[in-house]
């Protein structure tokens, strides 16, 4: 089972960027989509972006235009480039990959936004 590692969480104020990253231990972005997802406090976790093993990319409608989601397969790392962030982007960031029948999560990275 693929093991995946995020860093790049902080605190940052409204109108500021942030980069994440998820390292997994094997090749695994090749082959198969990989995502971020986030889980405000009280709140469901909820899907952000999505990159395919082509590259195709999808984003929730209330990152669209301020998020990027990019990958490197040589490097197993899927990156998450945040700008114009807002405080209702607080929340755990989570990365993911298609992994057997479900999918395969990191342990999450705090991400807080200041007014």
């Amino acid at each position: 089972q693929v093991q995946l590692v995020e860093s790049g969480g902080g605190l940052v104020q409204a109108g500021g960027s942030l980069r994440l990253s998820c390292v997994a231990s094997r090749s695994s972005f090749r082959t198969y989509a990989v995502g971020w997802s986030r889980q405000a406090p009280g709140k469901q976790r909820e899907p952000v972006a999505t990159i395919t093993s082509s590259g195709s990319t999808n984003y929730a409608d209330s990152v669209k235009g301020r998020f990027t989601i990019s990958k490197d397969n040589a490097k197993n790392t899927v990156f998450l480039q945040m700008n114009s962030l807002k405080p209702e982007d607080t929340a755990i960031y989570y990365c993911w990959v298609v992994c057997g029948p479900g999918h395969c999560w990191g342990q999450g990275t705090q991400v807080t936004v200041s007014s």
